[in-house]
């Protein structure tokens, strides 16, 4: 598809209510360009930042569409529908990026509009600084050392979720769907089932069937739960946090729910606790131990919530199968995909997750 210019120039200007000048649109992930050329090779899936001069102001935004490929995006109306809710909410959660407006692309693909005559939507969030937390990790990982910005930062994140947490709702039908889709949607749980080829060495059909059944289990039991329902971020993890300077942060991509179930966000972080410190040491210790139980410690202590502690389980194994896909992670050492194996399984089948036990929900012995 080839991205106008003049096109992108119309839009933003009735969005702005002034005339606007394009100064350079560039892939998020690539070089900045000066000018404005048609993105001849533009991309569905792939998030744009363009720069621009409104009112003699320079001003960035970054627009995303969605990819159709799998994990429930299969039809228009699945992604039309995630994109209208991401600019619904984004703007509600504090520290979020803030989304500017949602609109979709002309059928043709020459132009953009705030609704009607509709092909694929994206949606249009401000441009926000600073570096992913996972670069963070990749130090970590490297080095073997923690500093003690580290450790304010890994704080700080806890801080935020439990200051989010703490707003409640009562809508116990709303957990229950949540629940469901924490099992059935096609961004979690059986999507990412679905999603693993066959003839795997590190694991079974049988291993993810008796996955996916013990995940069915696991939503019945969550149905009981329903006064836990609070605001969450609902994909808390290292690639969704962008720090600056010391512990200033913001938060991209709120994904599939305003209220939710806080193990949602409380395990998307502390899986990459596990799975970095598998990947270094083959175990839960050294750096990684240290962040996760100051994570989880801080977050306890300032909720008093150990009640999350009987229903991270099936949130749990749901992480753990995305960060051991071989569609996500495809150069990963076939241990550490063993290994999150064993996790995923001992975790599905204990009560009460115990801190202190995560090796031996790692060990396959």
């Amino acid at each position: 598809m080839k991205l106008s210019v003049g096109a992108l120039r119309e839009y933003l200007s009735s969005l702005y209510d002034a005339d606007v000048e394009i100064r350079g649109v560039w892939r998020l992930d690539g070089e900045k360009s000066e000018g404005s050329k048609d993105l001849k090779g533009f991309g569905y899936g792939v998030p744009y930042v363009i720069e621009f001069s409104v009112d003699g102001e320079t001003k960035r935004v970054v627009l995303e569409t969605m990819r159709s490929e799998g994990f429930g995006h299969d039809y228009f109306s699945d992604r039309a529908g995630s994109l209208l809710w991401q600019h619904s909410v984004f703007n509600k959660l504090p520290r979020h990026v803030r989304s500017v407006d949602v609109g979709a692309f002309t059928v043709d693909g020459k132009g953009l509009k705030s609704l009607g005559d509709c092909g694929e939507f994206f949606v249009v969030t401000e441009f926000a600084g600073g570096r992913l937390y996972h670069s963070d990790l990749d130090r970590i990982k490297e080095t073997g050392r923690l500093s003690e910005l580290d450790e304010k930062r890994c704080l700080v994140l806890s801080d935020y979720l439990a200051e989010i947490h703490n707003v409640k709702r009562k809508a116990p039908s709303l957990y229950v769907r949540r629940a469901r889709e924490l099992v059935g949607h096609g961004e979690c749980i059986m999507g990412l089932l679905d999603s693993y080829p066959s003839g795997l060495d590190f694991v079974s059909e049988s291993d993810l069937i008796d996955v996916e059944r013990n995940c069915v289990v696991w939503r019945w039991l969550l149905k009981r739960k329903a006064h836990r329902l609070s605001q969450v971020h609902g994909d808390f993890h290292p690639w969704n946090v962008l720090f600056r300077e010391g512990v200033d942060f913001t938060v991209l991509d709120r994904s599939r729910g305003e209220w939710g179930e806080p193990a949602d966000d409380v395990t998307a972080m502390t899986i990459n606790y596990i799975f970095y410190s598998l990947q270094k040491y083959g175990e839960l210790t050294e750096v990684f131990e240290r962040l996760f139980r100051l994570f989880w410690e801080n977050y306890l202590r300032k909720t008093g919530d150990r009640e999350i502690l009987e229903v991270v389980q099936p949130f749990y194994a749901w992480r753990g199968l995305v960060v051991a896909s071989p569609i996500w992670y495809p150069n990963l050492n076939r241990d550490v995909r063993v290994k999150l194996f064993s996790f995923i399984r001992k975790v599905l089948q204990c009560e009460r997750f115990n801190l202190e036990s995560v090796n031996s929900y790692i060990n396959t012995a």
